[in-house]
């Protein structure tokens, strides 16, 4: 019988196995594609030819920027997230109230409401830009919403009811039961919250007139027809993305090894 790979063999098999697709499909299928020379994908080597000679000073102080918003956003989405899922747990009855403005701020497109929330908040007085840190935050609020409710709720009632016989309220049950049973889910929702929120900002600091970041960064870059500055700024966008979602996933793994069935790292 076959040896399953590890969790770590698998990841680098994929990644090597989308550079060889991302390098066949530069130097065939789109080699000529675009209106810009040499096609609308360069290869790998080429990026990493761009990422070289712009030099690490260029990138940090757009990653630094767009860290800061996709930070500031988060803590203001999840954090607004998770109160609302808690409150919809000591008070049930506004659960629908809640769901509802859940899904609202899922539904309504962000690019339709960043120019609207350009005009609302208005430019950015230094840094960082206040479109970009709601964007940010308007993207992990229904996951993380959703996400907790789900592991709130999947406390042990026999736990809760004990709570309830002692003269517990429903703030007791979920400061005591339920905080602990749904922690597994609320950091699965913080982890695939982190990529949404650098989406956000990103899509943010195209909108919100931001100075520095990898938004605007990429934006100079496709106005200069900079195909390689381009690509180099998304990849690096990328792995800050990736670097996020490993972060929540090592968080998880350390805070509920119970729910991987593990008792240590």
């Amino acid at each position: 019988m076959a040896r399953r790979l590890p969790g770590w063999a698998t990841g680098v098999l994929g990644v090597v196995v989308l550079v060889a697709l991302w390098w066949i499909s530069a130097l065939t299928v789109f080699q000529n594609a675009g209106s810009v020379p040499g096609g609308a994908i360069p290869t790998p080597a080429e990026v990493l030819s761009q990422l070289i000679s712009d030099g690490g000073g260029f990138y940090w102080s757009h990653i630094t920027m767009t860290l800061s918003e996709a930070a500031i956003g988060s803590l203001w989405g999840n954090g607004l997230a998770l109160l609302l899922a808690g409150v919809v747990l000591v008070v049930p009855r506004i659960e629908k109230i809640a769901l509802q403005i859940a899904v609202i701020t899922y539904c309504v497109p962000i690019v339709a409401i960043g120019p609207i929330a350009y005009i609302v908040i208005g430019p950015p007085r230094g840094d960082p830009s206040g479109t970009a840190v709601f964007l940010a935050a308007l993207s992990v609020f229904f996951t993380t919403v959703v996400g907790s409710l789900v592991g709130l709720k999947t406390a042990d009632q026999s736990s809760l009811d004990v709570v309830r016989v002692y003269g517990g309220s429903r703030f007791t049950q979920l400061r005591k039961v339920r905080l602990i049973a749904g922690l597994p889910s609320v950091l699965n929702a913080l982890q695939i919250a982190a990529p949404a929120a650098l989406l956000g900002a990103i899509l943010g600091e195209y909108l919100g007139g931001a100075e520095r970041g990898l938004g605007v960064a990429m934006l100079a870059a496709g106005s200069a027809a900079n195909v390689e500055r381009v690509w180099s700024l998304a990849l690096v966008a990328g792995l800050l993305a990736g670097i996020g979602y490993l972060m929540f996933a090592l968080i998880s793994r350390v805070a509920t090894p119970w729910a991987t069935g593990r008792t240590s790292l």
